[in-house]
């Protein structure tokens, strides 16, 4: 036990770490290139900060353990709008101006799909092909259409040398490789010993886990008078989850999603989605009020997941 315990807890690290050092280096090597703020934000910001994610479940399916990437996609999505959004706006009442719509209808729509598949009980390398060719699409439509998109700046940040910011892209890659395989073995090891389904741990401890430098990234902005920002982050978050990382696990093992995901998790999830959509078009903020209603929701999902 403390073995499995002592694996998770170096995994959660290395996660934490790695993604750090890897979004420094991204949005450096961004810069140092000229590349635009909106791109930078979108592709390469967006792409690092999923990075923990992604190497959680590509290792959790290089490992034969797809079940725990898939609960990692939906404990994440739901730690995303449910813990961090709630987070966020306790910290600082969220200010909603309207932008972000259709980006959260593109995460709602995502989020019905990856729901469909998990009830059809269908799984194919092709559909994981096809998740992976949705995250292109999607990228290009946000690149031509800035309109479309929420407000995220990466930040100019200070003037970092090509050199160190390719040392600081390349350690933190290796570092999140590694604290990735730590962390979904010492993950299979207490899903063993507690002797709950892999899908409980990827739900819980793997989808938190990995959601960690999003949560410390949300509040920072938070503290600094930005908490709008979190919004964004939530919903761009969500759509790389479930169509970058849904589609690399698919197209890796290409098994059908875990039946018990298809019940009250995905209605959760759905539910939240619905919920930031009719907050972007119907509200003018999200209180403090909000902010704990969600923590309280997620808090007691987790005691249900365990129940």
């Amino acid at each position: 036990m403390t073995n499995a315990i002592l694996l998770s807890l170096a995994g959660l690290v290395g996660l934490a770490l790695g993604g750090e050092l890897l979004v420094r280096g991204a949005v450096a090597i961004a810069q140092k290139l000229g590349v635009s703020t909106l791109f930078t934000g979108l592709v390469i910001v967006g792409f690092a900060t999923s990075m923990p994610e992604m190497v959680a479940s590509v290792q959790a399916a290089l490992q034969g353990a797809p079940d725990i990437a898939w609960g990692n996609v939906v404990g994440s999505n739901l730690a995303n709008t449910l813990m961090i959004l709630g987070i966020s706006a306790l910290v600082m009442p969220i200010a909603l101006t309207g932008g972000g719509r259709r980006d959260a209808a593109v995460a709602l729509a995502a989020t019905l799909l990856l729901w469909a598949l998990a009830a059809s009980g269908v799984g194919a390398r092709w559909i994981g092909f096809a998740l992976l060719a949705g995250i292109v699409i999607y990228i290009v439509w946000r690149y031509l259409n800035p309109a479309a998109a929420a407000l995220e700046e990466a930040g100019e940040g200070p003037k970092v040398n090509i050199l160190i910011a390719g040392a600081q892209f390349l350690g933190g890659l290796a570092i999140l490789v590694a604290g990735g395989q730590a962390l979904v073995e010492g993950a299979i090891q207490l899903a063993t010993l507690f002797k709950v389904p892999e899908t409980v741990i990827g739900l819980t401890v793997v989808a938190v886990g990995t959601s960690l430098p999003e949560l410390a990234a949300s509040i920072a902005a938070a503290l600094r008078g930005k908490s709008g920002l979190a919004l964004g982050n939530v919903v761009g978050s969500n759509i790389y989850n479930i169509l970058l990382i849904g589609g690399a696990t698919m197209s890796i093992a290409p098994q059908a999603l875990p039946s018990d995901l298809a019940g009250t998790q995905m209605i959760l999830l759905t539910a939240s989605a619905v919920f930031v959509l009719g907050l972007l078009w119907f509200a003018k903020s999200i209180g403090r009020l909000v902010g704990g209603a969600l923590v309280a929701i997620f808090a007691a999902n987790v005691v249900l997941v365990f129940a």
